[in-house]
């Protein structure tokens, strides 16, 4: 007899850590921008697993590199070499301009090997005195939930019963560049910053912002190390996010859609001065740039730019952005995105965005609420026009109701 809905829920609550509240849908299979649950149920994905599914469900050509490399080689570790390695860091090096690659798993890995690089270039280049080192982060940041990075968050919910946290952070609003400004002093050695804060709510900086960082990291002597595990890799309808605003970060950092959801692979992509810095033996991963996660990547790198999936999350982003703000509601505050990276944020006084989220379950959209009152969408890359349509047509009628 097969497992019910109702069962694996109640299997999922008495053996698992309740560090997750998610809507009450058991997915079994996914294709493209739609997933179906074990009841036979199709949905429109609007979250993309927090857009690492950017080139949508199993796409056939990342699947196929997927078993070919399993059949010959998985794991080396990097005592060894490999020969996916090196055609990896060729060609997401090209395609984003980098001068030094370091590949490891996940986002938080990414960002903890960005913190430790940093800090040492500060000491052995910027000639920070030792132990001094400053990165600025801003409010509301999220980087990842790994102790380093709950120690700098200002989500309660990520450091209450934590601590103690290392030391090293100075906060800033996101999006003043007067306060981050005032907080640079000669031990700054970064700025740690996503280009689009998306946990906090998909909340986009003021036009200039960027620019105008760029300008005061140079000035200063500060890497800029822009945090695009979510915002890169074609969600905001460019590649990297940093080009909206015609910047280059020094340090910038990737994963999620990197291997289009088959498999956690993330990568630091820096200048030379600061992955420079580091030696053998003082910073490493088992499973970091091994050949099965190599040969996953490239071939998501290849669809994302050969099938203009870029150009398209650019078209839909425009195209889902105004149909969200043409619904006439009165419990609607504001729309904002940027590609296809959106958000309603709600009137606190509409009781929150969770019973918003689970109105569209079962009109067969599934996304995710966040910050109480805002609903994020983030649907694959893939989506078309009718698809967008469609939802559209779904969220006006819950959010009308």
């Amino acid at each position: 007899m097969s497992p019910t809905t109702a069962s694996l829920i109640e299997t999922e609550y008495r053996l698992g850590a309740h560090n997750y509240k998610p809507l009450d849908v058991v997915l079994s299979r996914g294709e493209g921008v739609h997933v179906w649950d074990i009841d036979g149920n199709r949905y429109l994905d609007c979250l993309s697993a927090y857009s690492a599914v950017n080139q949508g469900h199993c796409h056939p050509k990342i699947l196929e590199a997927m078993i070919e490399q399993a059949k010959k080689l998985t794991l080396t570790s990097r005592a060894f070499r490999n020969e996916q390695l090196a055609p990896f860091y060729e060609e997401i090096a090209a395609l984003t301009g980098s001068h030094k690659v370091l590949p490891m798993n996940s986002g938080a890995e990414a960002v903890e090997t960005a913190i430790k690089a940093v800090r040492k270039w500060g000491y052995e280049v910027k000639g920070v005195e030792r132990d001094k080192a400053e990165i600025i982060v801003c409010n509301n940041n999220f980087h990842g939930r790994t102790m380093g990075i709950v120690g700098f968050s200002t989500d309660p919910d990520a450091r209450e019963g934590f601590g103690p946290f290392a030391p090293g952070f100075r906060h800033v609003p996101f999006g003043d560049i007067d306060a981050f400004r005032a907080a640079i002093t000669e031990n700054t050695v970064a700025f740690l910053v996503e280009p689009i804060q998306g946990e906090a709510g998909v909340l986009i900086p003021p036009a200039g912002y960027f620019a105008a960082v760029r300008e005061l990291c140079t000035r200063h002597g500060i890497t800029l190390i822009l945090d695009e595990i979510q915002t890169g890799l074609g969600r905001t309808g460019k590649l990297l996010a940093e080009e909206h605003e015609k910047i280059e970060a020094d340090v910038t950092l990737v994963g999620k859609a990197l291997s289009g959801g088959f498999y956690p692979v993330s990568a630091v992509l820096s200048n030379s001065e600061v992955l420079g810095v580091l030696k053998p033996g003082q910073h490493g991963s088992t499973f970091g740039g091994n050949p099965l996660a190599c040969a996953i990547a490239r071939a998501a790198l290849r669809v994302l730019t050969e099938e203009d999936m870029i150009g398209n999350a650019a078209r839909m982003g425009e195209r889902f952005h105004q149909g969200l703000t043409d619904i006439r509601s009165n419990i609607i505050k504001e729309v904002r995105g940027r590609g296809l990276m959106l958000a309603v944020e709600l009137d606190p006084a509409a009781g929150g965005a969770r019973k918003y989220c689970e109105a569209l379950k079962e009109r067969g959209i599934l996304a995710k609420d966040t910050h109480g009152d805002t609903i994020r969408i983030a649907p694959p890359l893939v989506i078309n026009a009718d698809q967008v349509d469609w939802a559209v047509e779904q969220f006006a009628a819950v959010l009308r109701d």
